[in-house]
């Protein structure tokens, strides 16, 4: 099982695949992407940040960090793999 770090959030969520999950049989999905932008940044989102960008237009680096200085970094609970409560 391996985990990454929201850019916006900073809440590690799973990425589904990979060695461990072979040992462990864990069948969670992925709950964030790795997005490449139009003006060619690279952020790993997970799908709630990642909704949250505007959808008018393409999203660039600017959005991305827009939407990190609003949103408040999640507390972490001891659950690394679910970004929803």
């Amino acid at each position: 099982m391996a985990t990454e770090s929201c850019d916006v959030c900073e809440r590690s969520v799973r990425i589904a695949g990979g060695i461990g999950d072979l040992w462990n049989f864990a069948f969670e999905s992925t709950q964030g992407l790795t997005l490449e932008l139009t003006d060619g940044s690279e952020f790993f989102l997970c799908f709630e940040c990642m909704e949250s960008l505007p959808d008018d237009h393409e999203p660039t680096a600017e959005d991305v960090a827009d939407l990190k200085s609003r949103t408040d970094p999640v507390e972490e609970d001891g659950n690394d793999f679910w970004h929803w409560g």
